[in-house]
């Protein structure tokens, strides 16, 4: 792993939220097998590199997410001060730790919003979130209600920043004309680009606000996809990457934050690696022919 490479910082919205350009998301943290000691060393691992933002939501792991990065900043607490922790909530699953949801469903009502943020700040052994997110967009949501809660938590000093996750962008400004919001955390890859088109990343370019973004190599279907598109799009990636003398996933990095609304790719992996991958695609940018050839490869389509 080169030692040289360390992620800058991006101030998301007028709101004044810095996020490392590269966040560590949190997600499969259950399934990493680490111990406590390991997961401090892999917190200052992603510190050393720079990246210095972490991605949680209370549903990740079963609900178990949150409590085993909390362990880890109950065991080393100097940590929490040079990292920002960015959490979800919204979302109800049917859960052996959550004996009374008897069916998967949203609540976006102000006193669930509350009692979410305030157990993930139990779990993580924190006092404060740096950024919350409405993890989906709930066909029962009421926008004031939602920017009353984030305003209590705001004045209770337990949330820092707020915003949304999956949401179109009428949905957002409904929100954000509201309450101002920091990101939209939403899918994007170049096996998924609706987010360019829809008008999503648009909008977000037109408020100032830089979108998070979510399965960045589409969930490995562009290392592993067979299908003839997927299979296309890697080679076309793959001799860029070639060309550049980059690895594969840095350059699928690049091409996204390439993008003028300024996205902000997470990790979705427990290896220091692949988080020094990542971090890697900061450090150049594509030509537009290269950049071009590759959503041309995405879409299946030269442009108009």
């Amino acid at each position: 792993m080169p030692t040289d490479l360390h992620c800058p910082r991006i101030t998301t919205s007028s709101q004044g939220l810095q996020l490392s350009r590269i966040v560590a998301g949190m997600w499969r943290m259950t399934e990493w097998g680490m111990t406590v000691e390991q997961r401090v060393g892999f917190i200052e691992q992603c510190i050393a590199l720079g990246v210095t933002s972490f991605d949680h939501a209370d549903i990740y792991g079963n609900y178990r997410v949150e409590g085993l990065f909390g362990e880890a900043l109950r065991a080393q607490p100097s940590l929490r001060n040079r990292i920002e922790l960015v959490s979800k909530c919204g979302i109800k699953l049917v859960s052996p730790q959550k004996p009374a949801h008897s069916i998967q469903h949203y609540d976006t009502g102000a006193a669930h919003i509350v009692a979410s943020a305030e157990e993930s700040l139990r779990q993580l052994h924190t006092d404060r979130l740096d950024l919350l997110l409405i993890h989906r967009p709930d066909p029962l949501m009421e926008f004031d209600e939602i920017a009353e809660a984030f305003t209590a938590l705001r004045a209770a000093g337990k949330v820092l920043h707020f915003g949304v996750s999956n949401f179109s962008r009428h949905q957002f400004e409904c929100l954000n004309r509201r309450i101002a919001l920091a990101s939209n955390q939403v899918e994007f890859s170049p096996l998924h680009v609706a987010p360019m088109f829809d008008q999503t990343f648009d909008g977000l370019q037109d408020v100032g606000v830089a979108p998070m973004i979510w399965s960045p190599l589409a969930g490995g279907r562009l290392f592993s996809g067979n299908d003839g598109h997927a299979e296309n799009l890697r080679l076309v990636i793959k001799q860029i990457a070639d060309e550049l003398a980059q690895p594969f996933a840095s350059v699928v990095f690049a091409w996204i934050m390439q993008l003028p609304c300024r996205p902000i790719p997470l990790t979705g992996s427990g290896r220091i690696e692949a988080v020094a991958v990542a971090v890697a695609g900061t450090s150049f940018k594509l030509s537009h022919t290269n950049w071009f050839t590759i959503l041309r490869a995405a879409r299946s389509h030269e442009v108009a």
